[in-house]
């Protein structure tokens, strides 16, 4: 196995200098740098990287858990995560804690005593052992997706996540616009900041759109499909049921679907649908869905950053990043397929550049009981 005295003497440099090529820790000329990897690519030269983090303190590997991978949202996360953490030299590890809390402490402690640098994670609705341990530990971590206070007197953690409240209040102000006056949503799981952000966005909405709060026509799908159909039945099931829905992930606009099908509603004919997620088949649903698109992958090469910053920098101060959405127009929301209107083009457009739907939109429309 070639060492690295061996690519020194075949590039005819010190190991020192190869050990700044290959570490990035001092710059040196292209020439003698372009000579020492023709080098390591001759001889078939690897890091050794046990021995690397002997001497560094650190393994430059980077923690990851999030629960369930299997969701095209967090696949796109586990994505940018991935593509960031390969850019700057740093392996991952992946765990899933099941949006379990006792589960997540236990991946979390896993992942620290394989000695990752630090940790990713999208939290539990109650990360209190896991914030816990985080603190106790030292432990450097980037909370994404889902936001978390602090105890008082706690550690304060980078976080990175997604604009939540007005991408909601941006689709229920615009089916209200169409003339809907029984807007219902379905929530996710009581306790995410998620969950909570979309319902104070739902109500924000409503007020824009001049209609009243009805504690009845917001139901908890609890993130999941299977409770989202359950959810979405007991909307249908209301004496006066909702004539448009909002659902708040995507795996929950799969359960609202097919609580709709099982009972003979269609989109938007019988019912208006809008939903917080894209993804990657919604284009090709019939009708195509309307939907606020997340930068996942932006989210997760961003955590990443600001994890690496956090290690370079243990004492600076926490930071919280919020990037911004994108309302992508389709026809699930009872808009034509070519709508007149310029922000319903069928073009992905950024929620800042949008107002608020006129008034004059509801007259124009009617109104739907």
């Amino acid at each position: 196995m070639a060492t690295m005295a061996d690519v020194a003497r075949s590039a005819g440099v010190s190991v020192a200098t190869v050990s700044h090529v290959l570490n990035g820790t001092r710059p040196v000329l292209p020439h003698t740098r372009q000579a020492v990897l023709d080098a390591v690519e001759e001889l078939g030269y690897t890091t050794n990287t046990l021995a690397r983090s002997l001497v560094t303190a650190r393994t430059r590997s980077i923690g990851l858990a999030v629960s369930a991978i299997s969701n095209p949202y967090f696949t796109e996360i586990l994505q940018g995560v991935e593509a960031s953490a390969l850019e700057h030299g740093y392996s991952l590890l992946i765990a899933d804690p099941h949006d379990d809390p006792e589960h997540e402490r236990k991946v979390v402690q896993m992942l620290h005593e394989r000695r990752v640098d630090g940790v990713i994670v999208a939290p539990s609705a109650d990360p209190r052992g896991l914030l816990a341990y985080l603190g106790r530990h030292d432990v450097p971590a980037v909370f994404l997706d889902r936001l978390v206070d602090a105890p008082d007197g706690g550690p304060r953690f980078d976080q990175v996540c997604a604009d939540s409240a007005e991408p909601t209040s941006r689709l229920v102000t615009h089916l209200a616009g169409l003339g809907h006056r029984r807007i219902g949503l379905v929530a996710g799981r009581p306790g995410l900041s998620t969950t909570s952000e979309r319902i104070t966005g739902y109500r924000t909405g409503l007020a824009f759109g001049g209609l009243p709060y009805d504690e009845r026509l917001l139901v908890h799908g609890d993130s999941e499909s299977a409770g989202a159909e359950q959810a979405t039945a007991a909307l249908l099931s209301l004496a006066v049921p909702p004539t448009a829905l909002v659902t708040g992930n995507n795996a929950m606009t799969i359960g609202a679907l097919r609580a709709l099908r099982a009972h003979g509603l269609s989109v938007p004919g019988d019912i208006a649908l809008c939903c917080f997620d894209d993804f990657a088949w919604a284009d090709l649903f019939s009708p195509r869905l309307t939907a606020i698109a997340q930068p996942s992958r932006d989210i997760g090469a961003e955590a990443v950053r600001v994890l690496l910053e956090r290690l370079d920098e243990p004492d600076r101060p926490a930071q919280t990043l919020r990037l911004p959405c994108t309302f992508v127009h389709r026809t699930s929301c009872g808009c034509p397929e070519e709508p007149a209107r310029p922000e319903a083009s069928g073009q992905s457009v950024r929620l800042e550049q949008l107002d608020q739907p006129e008034q004059s939109a509801q007259s124009e429309k009617g109104t739907v009981a």
